[in-house]
């Protein structure tokens, strides 16, 4: 972290970008162009492939690979990520979860082969994976063995990499799927508990060195355009950090019991529509950690301006680098105390919110715990709920969203208008991931392998240490495919629940939704049976916040709604729309594959003789994409853009009615 010469000033942050793409090879070229402009950590983005513990040769990796991060799939190309790039000196945050003793044990492996010292390592795993039940969703085992390894990789990281953050508590996607900030501060302290418990009665970690526990926990949070409410919020999380550890854990010393945070400001805020106004949108946000000093984030990464189009290209993310620049070197922020020291305003605010926020934990932990909490489906559907609230308000416009529900007039953006306004993947870069990791099967020694992971298996199912059989595969050569596959077959899958059926939504106006539901109840009763409607997650991506919208709009206004919760194929995803005769496909995608899966949901669906089921495509859609995907046979795309959910539920039972003549 950079020390400013003038000791008058506050030290900036770390500054980061979010980044990874197509390659090791690739974002390795990235990751050193933008170290040269000035960043000072690394924040890597792994591919789903990757984040859900599969090789890229693996059927659900198809149309995934290297989209919305590297691919990496063994040691190899955690080698080729950081060559040229000394990992003693770096500070490293990788996003990863499920597999993220995976990934720290292929990192660990390589900077060893580099000759550091694992002592001096310093970075971040996110490794928060009661988040990823309920929201991002690349969650692999369930939670109970989840659990353990983030107890494993904690106790190890004490001893072994002490400068390392083993685990972000992240209320940041908590957020994305609908939080408030009283329930992402519960939900997201409730994790911390539930971590901290199970490492101190784990046994692992001697009780005088607990302190060291709690001083290597981080958090990882979010900020939205409510700006003087996050830094509020952020406030409240210090001082609730601050009195758990002190009272649940007896962490005397004060430097430990210190919330420590970095944070990558609201995505889900950035708009389609007039997307240049997402450049104030990310500028306001920042403005949320960094304005007080007692609160302030020590490591910050900024989406794109164009991140709701696409993929950011390199000069994207330079103008997202650049706008941390600006704050920390050329204003005044840095130079003094806190400035809402003693706000009687500020004040007010955070106690309410500390308030509110002890009042859900307390929920939450008498039901048993954040786990707990997880596998009876409270906490989704809360956020569920939350999320559905706030469409509502946004769909009826008591929430302005300018450009999108106010303020539409616009002139042509000189920003837009091309396919290079953002970075593609070339199309070969699956081809080749996967006739590298294939070559690299074929080069290794195999005996190693299959001890390697005979070990790991013999130890999964004891309550030995994890982490450090994991380094000895990293070593071996075995891929990210065949760690994730060992513990499966030792730890099982899991299947998070959805929270729709738990939901309470609203909508627009009730007429609005009536007259729907009334076209829904007719079209029906022309057909002989029940309007339904399939709502599917194809592939690896797991941000179902849209997806789960959908269905409870749809439900709402009269269909039966068919929805299995994420990661399924093409396959099965046509065999469950055949087998329950649904009269509409609804496929959500945000990662980026749709070229490759929707087509083959349109293609199965014929092959089965289900001609009559229209397939509507909802995400993250360039409009030459939509274009093509219209040409395959999808009757509709809807974009972020399409907010109205009733309106397009309006429109699907027009497509359904058109199919069967109805008029």
């Amino acid at each position: 972290m950079p020390y400013p010469t003038d000791r008058e000033r506050d030290r900036p942050w770390v500054i980061r970008t979010y980044a990874g793409h197509s390659s090791a090879e690739k974002s390795n070229a990235l990751y050193r162009r933008n170290l040269e402009k000035g960043q000072t950590g690394l924040s890597v983005a792994f591919d789903l492939p990757t984040q859900t513990g599969y090789d890229p040769d693996d059927e659900l990796a198809k149309g995934e690979v290297g989209k919305v991060g590297v691919p990496v799939s063994h040691i190899g190309d955690m080698r080729t990520l950081f060559d040229g790039i000394p990992i003693a000196e770096a500070n490293t945050s990788m996003t990863i979860n499920a597999p993220a003793m995976w990934l720290l044990a292929l990192y660990v492996a390589v900077a060893e082969e580099q000759g550091a010292d694992r002592a001096t390592l310093a970075g971040t795993t996110q490794n928060d994976i009661i988040k990823e039940y309920l929201s991002r969703g690349t969650y692999v085992f369930p939670p109970a063995p989840s659990l353990r390894l983030i107890t494993d990789m904690v106790a190890w990281s004490v001893t072994e990499i002490p400068k390392w953050n083993p685990i972000n508590i992240c209320s940041y996607h908590l957020q994305e799927a609908g939080a408030t900030p009283a329930q992402e501060l519960a939900y997201a302290l409730s994790t911390a508990i539930a971590v901290l418990d199970s490492v101190r009665d784990s046994g692992q970690v001697p009780p005088e060195r607990f302190g060291d526990v709690v001083g290597r926990i981080s958090f990882f949070v979010n900020a939205g355009l409510r700006f003087v409410e996050e830094m509020c919020k952020l406030r409240a999380l210090a001082r609730m950090w601050d009195r758990i550890t002190l009272e649940r854990y007896g962490v005397e010393n004060p430097k430990q019991r210190r919330m420590r945070y970095g944070v990558q400001v609201n995505s889900l805020g950035l708009t389609e529509a007039q997307p240049e106004n997402n450049v104030q949108r990310i500028v306001l946000e920042m403005l949320a950690v960094t304005l007080s000093k007692d609160a302030r984030a020590r490591a910050i990464q900024l989406p794109a301006w164009n991140e709701a189009l696409g993929l950011p290209r390199p000069w994207d993310q330079q103008w997202a680098l650049r706008m941390q620049q600006v704050l920390a070197y050329e204003t005044d922020l840095l130079e003094y105390e806190d400035i809402f020291e003693g706000s009687v305003v500020i004040e007010a605010k955070v106690t309410e919110l500390v308030e509110a926020a002890q009042a859900e934990i307390d929920r939450v932990q008498e039901m048993g715990g954040a786990v707990a909490a997880v596998e009876n489906g409270y906490m989704k559907g809360e956020l569920v709920t939350a999320l559905a609230e706030r469409r509502r308000r946004i769909e009826s416009g008591d929430d302005v969203v300018v450009g999108v529900n106010r303020f539409q007039t616009t002139e042509p953006s000189p920003l837009q208008g091309d396919a290079a306004a953002i970075e593609t993947v070339d199309p070969a870069t699956e081809a080749a991931a996967v006739a590298a990791i294939r070559e690299w099967r074929a080069a290794r020694d195999q005996s190693a392998v299959d001890e390697a992971l005979r070990r790991l298996q013999d130890a999964a199912k004891t309550d030995e240490n994890l982490m450090q059989v994991s380094v000895d595969c990293a070593k071996a050569g075995v891929t990210t495919g065949e760690w994730a596959g060992a513990l499966r077959a030792v730890f099982g899958e899991f299947r998070a629940p959805t929270g729709v059926s738990a939901a309470v939504a609203g909508g627009e106006a009730a007429v609005e939704i009536a007259e729907v539901r009334e076209r829904v109840r007719a079209t029906g009763e022309e057909l002989g049976t029940r309007l339904r409607m399939l709502v599917g997650k194809p592939g690896l991506d797991g941000h179902s916040n849209g997806a789960e919208q959908v269905a409870v709009r749809a439900r709402d206004v009269g269909f039966e709604v068919v929805y299995q919760g994420i990661r399924l194929t093409p396959a099965q995803i046509v065999a469950a729309a055949v087998q329950e005769g649904v009269h509409v496909v609804g496929l959500s995608i945000l990662s980026g594959s749709h070229l490759e899966v929707v087509p083959a949901v349109v293609d199965g669906l014929r092959a089965q003789g289900a001609d009559d089921v229209p397939v509507i495509v909802g995400g993250i859609i360039p409009a030459e994409d939509a274009k093509a995907l219209k040409e395959k046979g999808v009757a509709a795309v809807f974009t972020p853009k399409d907010y109205q959910l009733t309106e397009m539920m309006d429109e699907i039972v027009t497509l359904v009615r058109e199919v069967h003549g109805l008029g």
